[in-house]
């Protein structure tokens, strides 16, 4: 390109003497020595001229003898002209002017109404379209050397056209070449671990809105050869003139390296014990006789300790159990914690499951004795599963796997005890998988109905409410009770929307009975409340929402919470209770009497009713069984002002009992199975009777 004092140097390509005369002519008028003229009287002049490069800007006919000028102007850029060329063409002739801009000209002027400022005008305009072509060229030259040679895996993401452009590191770190990845957003969040992708995506949404200066996420990437690494990715929008952003570029760095061990407790964690298995794995393949064992084990009550002794007293147990793992196995062994609460153990060379057993039972032994932490002694066990190489595996994930189902059966029977894989467990561990698949569905299509037991008054015979009580109506095993899928539920936290349905339901009804039946003004629904709903400090507005949906009168909702339910959270349980209890709502303590702290702690929560434990009915029934449990209860209820409630109470003999004892109320097969909402219904119209 010249510099503001050079002269421009203009190739005319035309077989036309008069039209090189005329354009002499007019770049003299707009100044002699500011251009210089050559002429190409043909198209093999003009290629062999433009292929020179000695020129700054180019003039060419579109009639050149036997061809035309688009096949040169085609010819020139395809091989890589970069001097501007301005298409000279005739009046009218509209589609060759669109044609040549198509193909690449800077510009086109018609020749019959050619003049010295608009020549002058387009070669201006031309001269600094290139300038700024060729800058824009340079610096994306830049940024790509840049970007080649950067450690860090670079990404720029047009968020307009969304394209993203991943630089040749970016891929590389991936196993990708060049030309191996594509410019989509999913070549990157596409490869995200299915964990980390949710927490990305908000980190990511989170920044694009605004609400954070920069972006930061560390995520698991899977690489070519299917294992998955660790990527700390940073990342800065770029915003317009409203503030929204357009485009936003940042940086890749594997961390993997530093990923490796367990920050608390110095141990392997779960990225480098499978990979350490994947090894012991692979050896095994190749010697057979080569056995190993894997254990895996969860610590039993562990949340318990978290939360009463508080997370640094939880942190220090970890550190010390950690010790005393890694004082059970020999040197060439791998103790790792794999998850908050959870370890493996990989013993390698080990001869039968006997080395298992053995080092499975030195566990339960160093973990027995009790330890000491901040001048407390704090007992701890560890449910122990097993699983041995000779089962045969394709994968280390697959033999994890496997000894989590071996220690969460050890856990469903007793704690403190080992479990050896076998297929059996599998096949268990796979119905539970697919329940509780189903069990999410039904959440999402919400297909859970409502029977409603009666509560009766011991003294006038009085329907006085219901108990509302979940069945899971699956369309294939038709209704489920309570007892096979609330576990379940309980586990995988599907317990909160469940409740949810169930509360608003409960409430919906009593309301359409409100409505539609001579209802006694006492009676009320009582709903049962998992402790997981008292965890989330928004329970009381959810219960306010769930009245003002229905329209229930809140002194008509009674909620049932068991004693370990309040318990194991007491204090933020006792300020939700409270609350709840201001807004007219009753609260009725399910299942007492067998709880572990019971009398202790009652006097903390604003209780109105105790229910009476089914165990301890049933004894009333028994041939010289004494009711001393059962009238404790009833009294205790009776000094603290509160009323007792019976449950399971199926023989005339349990009701005349607990008359006797001075139980207010009860529930059960003897008066009334749990009814559908119609049954009910009948009942409190009197159309129904037992």
């Amino acid at each position: 390109m010249p510099t503001a004092h050079d002269p421009v140097k203009v190739l005319l390509i035309d077989d036309d003497e008069d039209d090189h005369v005329l354009t002499r002519d007019l770049l003299a008028i707009i100044g002699r020595e500011r251009y210089r003229l050559e002429w190409a009287p043909s198209f093999d002049a003009g290629l062999a001229a433009v292929r020179r490069r000695e020129h700054d800007v180019c003039l060419l006919d579109y009639h050149l003898g036997e061809h035309n000028g688009l096949e040169l102007l085609g010819q020139a850029i395809g091989e890589g002209c970069r001097a501007p060329i301005i298409m000279l063409t005739g009046l009218g002739d509209h589609e060759v002017d669109l044609e040549a801009m198509k193909v690449g000209a800077a510009d086109y002027l018609p020749k019959g109404s050619l003049d010295a400022p608009l020549l002058e005008r387009s070669i201006r305009h031309s001269l600094e379209r290139a300038r700024t072509l060729e800058a824009l060229r340079e610096s994306e030259e830049r940024y790509s050397l840049a970007a080649r040679g950067a450690n860090d895996g670079l990404w720029d993401w047009d968020l307009r056209s969304d394209v993203v452009y991943f630089s040749p590191r970016w891929k590389s770190m991936l196993g990708y070449g060049e030309s191996e990845v594509s410019q989509r957003p999913a070549e990157w969040l596409g490869r995200v671990h299915a964990e980390d992708l949710a927490r990305l995506r908000a980190d990511l949404d989170a920044h694009l809105q605004g609400l954070t200066l920069h972006f930061e996420n560390e995520h698991r990437v899977m690489h070519r050869d299917g294992s998955f690494r660790w990527m700390l990715t940073r990342a800065v929008a770029v915003r317009g003139r409203d503030g929204k952003a357009y485009r936003i570029a940042g940086s890749q760095t594997d961390t993997t390296g530093r990923k490796v061990y367990d920050g608390l407790t110095g141990l392997p964690n779960r990225m480098l014990f499978l990979d350490r298995l994947a090894s012991a794995l692979a050896r095994a393949k190749r010697h057979p006789e080569s056995l190993f064992a894997v254990l895996f084990l969860d610590l039993d009550r562990f949340k318990l300790v978290n939360d009463s002794l508080g997370h640094t007293l939880g942190d220090q147990l970890l550190i010390e159990v950690a010790r005393r793992l890694e004082s059970c196995v020999r040197l060439g062994d791998t103790v790792a914690r794999v998850g908050g609460d959870e370890f493996a153990i990989l013993l390698e060379e080990t001869g039968d499951i006997s080395d298992a057993t053995r080092v499975a039972a030195r566990v339960h032994e160093a973990l027995a004795v009790p330890c000491g932490l901040d001048g407390r002694e704090v007992f701890t066990s560890a449910s122990v599963g097993i699983a041995m190489s000779a089962t045969g595996y394709e994968s280390p994930e697959r033999v994890l796997q496997d000894a989590d189902t071996a220690m969460y059966r050890a856990k469903s029977i007793g704690k403190a005890r080992s479990e050896v894989f076998d297929e059996a467990m599998r096949e268990r561990a796979l119905v539970r998988l697919r329940m509780e698949s189903d069990l999410r569905r039904a959440v999402e299509r919400e297909q859970f109905e409502l029977l409603y037991q009666p509560i009766v008054s011991l003294g006038s015979g009085r329907v006085l409410g219901f108990e509302a009580l979940a069945r899971w109506r699956h369309p294939e095993r038709g209704l489920i009770l309570p007892e096979d899928f609330i576990p379940l539920a309980e586990e995988t936290g599907l317990i909160v929307p469940i409740s949810d349905q169930v509360l608003r339901e409960a409430c919906g009804q009593m309301g359409r009975w409100l409505a539609q039946l001579p209802l006694d003004m006492s009676c009320v629904v009582s709903v049962n409340i998992s402790g997981k709903q008292l965890a989330h400090g928004d329970f009381p507005a959810r219960i306010a929402r769930a009245l003002r949906e229905t329209g229930l009168p809140a002194h008509r909702l009674k909620l049932e919470i068991t004693e370990s339910a309040i318990i194991e959270n007491a204090d933020s349980a006792a300020e939700l209770l409270c609350q709840l209890k201001e807004m007219g709502i009753g609260i009725w303590l399910d299942d007492f009497g067998t709880g572990y702290s019971s009398f202790s702690h009652l006097h903390h929560f604003p209780i109105d009713t105790l229910k009476i434990d089914s165990s301890f009915v049933n004894r009333l029934d028994e041939k010289g069984s004494k009711p001393e449990i059962t009238r404790t209860i009833v009294l205790l209820a009776h000094s603290l002002g509160m009323e007792a409630i019976a449950e399971g109470v199926e023989s005339s003999g349990q009701r005349d009992r607990l008359s006797e004892l001075g139980c207010d109320s009860v529930q059960g097969f003897l008066f009334s199975a749990p009814l559908s909402a119609e049954a009910a219904g009948e009942l409190i119209a009197g159309v129904r009777v037992w």
